[in-house]
């Protein structure tokens, strides 16, 4: 039987997991000016974003997950899931409800097998149409549902830490919830507020869904938002990036005078 506690207080706590939830970890300082939606030029690839180019970039996010740029947001998003360690037990005993159609709904709609294929079905699109924009964001998604997944699962077997409802030892950090905040931030990053705003909303909603099912403790949710975050706005980043200058060799010419010294220095760069 699960215990209900005083209901101001825990109201109160799942009013602010809700908060965290959407987005905890956006990072930026209120001076600071947001990262622009990405837009591919015109064409149908924008260079980078190249079948041939995919296992280098998956690569790249990869390692540009530990750029500085991303010690803002995971500031943000270690505190709050540090802080909401302290009110686990409180908000799984206020609102876990395994058996509600709410939680069952959201677990089986944001699964790892109905987003990859969704994912996999947006990115095929992508290969076919000529929106550059619709192109690019449908590459990123891809790339970024792969590599969340990796950090996610490394984290898990890393934490080992056993759900609320004692299933198994991958409680943290909730995989649903990281899946969906990643492709939510993909959204944002390329299509603005306007509809990242609604996609962090039902990210949102996944997180609860887990606290609901006791799948997850609240700190696991929090954890999860942060780390699809970060690894969603690092995928953009390092995909984004200008091409590199066209290869080949590069000869120059330096003269050499000296008091009893004339030569003309020739260099070759590959």
């Amino acid at each position: 039987m699960l215990r209900r506690v005083g209901r101001p207080r825990s109201v109160a706590l799942v009013a602010s997991a809700c908060l965290l939830l959407a987005p905890v970890a956006r990072g930026e300082s209120q001076g600071e000016t947001p990262q622009p939606a990405v837009h591919a030029p015109a064409g149908r690839d924008d260079g980078r974003r190249t079948l041939r180019r995919f296992p280098a970039n998956l690569l790249g996010g990869t390692v540009g997950v530990f750029h500085g740029d991303n010690l803002g947001p995971l500031l943000a998003g270690g505190t709050a899931t540090a802080a909401a360690s302290f009110f686990d037990d409180d908000v799984a005993e206020y609102i876990a409800d395994p058996d509600h159609g709410f939680g069952k709904s959201l677990e089986d709609g944001a699964s790892q097998v109905v987003l990859g294929a969704a994912v996999a079905g947006v990115f095929t699109t992508g290969r076919f149409v000529e929106a550059p924009r619709f192109r690019a964001m449908s590459y990123d998604l891809l790339d970024a549902y792969l590599l969340n997944w990796g950090y996610t699962n490394v984290f898990k077997y890393a934490a080992g830490r056993e759900r609320p409802n004692g299933e198994d030892e991958k409680s943290f950090p909730s995989g649903h919830t990281s899946n969906a905040f990643a492709l939510a931030t993909v959204v944002e990053r390329h299509y603005g507020w306007k509809a990242g705003l609604p996609a962090y909303s039902l990210a949102s909603l996944v997180g609860v869904s887990r606290l609901q099912r006791n799948k997850h403790y609240l700190s696991d949710v929090l954890g999860g938002a942060t780390l699809g975050y970060i690894v969603a706005r690092t995928v953009v980043r390092v995909n984004g990036r200008p091409l590199e200058k066209a290869g080949g060799p590069r000869v120059s010419f330096n003269p050499v005078v000296g008091r009893r010294t004339r030569a003309l220095l020739v260099s070759v760069a590959f």
